[in-house]
């Protein structure tokens, strides 16, 4: 741990200074952010702007900002993507400027740092003690492996998966794997962290006809409630892939839904019936049904300007949309968060955030 600076070293620093250091966070630490009893918390990571916003997820209301630049990290730091642990008593986000992973407590102080090369996605997993690592997909060339943290010691080994760009990431709690896969060829690896065993699987291309495109670049999973579907977005072939896991460790093509250009984070729904995906280029977010794998509806309108991360509210009654607006098709010229009612699929609430909002994740309390 030697080497972190400043309020970042906290698993180095005796009680009273580290009640000094999260003092002196400003906003990051200055209390305990507790939502409404019964609610959970919302984390927003604004890539461009170094914070993590974090609100209510069922009041709808800021809780805090904490500010990376206040714990000790640079402008630079490009927070991505966020995990959050099963009982809300500490959240992890990859640092892609700082080519590392944080952990953070209930008080969004910094209690350790995994190091990785330009970590891109996470994913946790709830029956064991460890959170997989992707590469950032602003990355042209990095490793082509996966980190596997464990989020008690905050040590982390590297996997290699033999192709370019690992960016998905899905774990799948009740088999033992993560699924990742890549943005640079039509591949994916089932890993098996305990065994350290990696099985790679060729991904059919998507059609000749649609745009020229013959690599998908396979943005990120999902994987159904029930545990029987895995879903990937396809950023350049605009297509949703729909795996059957009736053999979780042998995943089966089943189907290719074309949805718009640009896809980004999917979801399912709380009840697995839906899946939701946003469309960067289309500043739309499309409703599929996972009974008929067909579009059932699409989402358009305020707050929604280059949509990419995913997230439902614990209850299922939000979904929530973080935008990049980089373009600043949005007013104010920040990222935004979009909170849309699932049942009537209207955007009820638009709620700004940081500059180029990308990650999303909620947690119960």
């Amino acid at each position: 741990m030697t080497g972190l600076r400043r309020c970042a070293a906290v698993l180095l620093l005796s009680a009273p200074a580290l009640g000094a250091c999260a003092a002196s966070a400003g906003t990051a630490a200055a209390q305990d952010p507790a939502a409404a009893p019964g609610h959970a918390l919302l984390y927003v990571t604004n890539q461009d702007e170094a914070t993590i916003s974090i609100f209510d997820a069922g009041t709808l209301e800021p809780v805090e900002t904490v500010d990376l630049q206040a714990l000790g990290f640079s402008p630079n730091a490009k927070p991505h993507h966020v995990a959050v642990e099963p009982d809300g008593s500490h959240w992890y986000v990859s640092l892609i400027g700082e080519n590392r992973v944080l952990k953070l407590d209930r008080q969004n102080r910094v209690v350790g740092r995994a190091d990785f090369e330009v970590p891109g996605m996470l994913a946790l997993d709830p029956r064991s003690n460890r959170l997989f690592v992707g590469r950032s997909m602003s990355a042209v060339n990095p490793p082509q492996r996966i980190g596997v943290i464990d989020r008690g010691s905050m040590s982390i080994e590297e996997i290699p998966v033999l192709y370019p760009r690992p960016h998905a990431l899905a774990v799948n709690p009740a088999e033992g794997v993560v699924y990742s896969a890549s943005l640079g060829e039509n591949s994916m690896a089932v890993v098996d962290a305990e065994e350290e065993a990696v099985k790679l699987l060729p991904v059919e291309a998507p059609p000749e006809s649609h745009g020229g495109h013959d690599v998908h670049m396979l943005m990120q999973f999902a994987l159904s409630p029930d545990g029987a579907t895995l879903v990937v977005s396809g950023e350049m072939s605009g297509r949703l892939l729909v795996f059957d896991l009736s053999n979780p460790r042998e995943p089966q093509l089943v189907r290719q839904v074309e949805v718009g250009p640009r896809l980004f984070d999917p979801v399912f729904s709380p009840d697995g019936r839906w899946v939701w995906v946003p469309s960067k280029d289309a500043n739309t977010v499309s409703a599929i049904d996972a009974t008929t794998w067909t579009v059932a509806g699409v989402v358009e309108g305020e707050g929604l300007a280059e949509p990419h991360g995913t997230a439902f509210s614990p209850d299922g009654r939000y979904l929530f949309v973080t935008s990049n607006n980089l373009e600043g098709e949005y007013p104010g010229g920040k990222g935004t968060l979009t909170v849309i009612d699932p049942v009537t699929r209207e955007i009820v609430r638009v709620l700004q955030v940081g500059a180029n909002a990308t990650g999303v994740a909620t947690t119960p309390r």
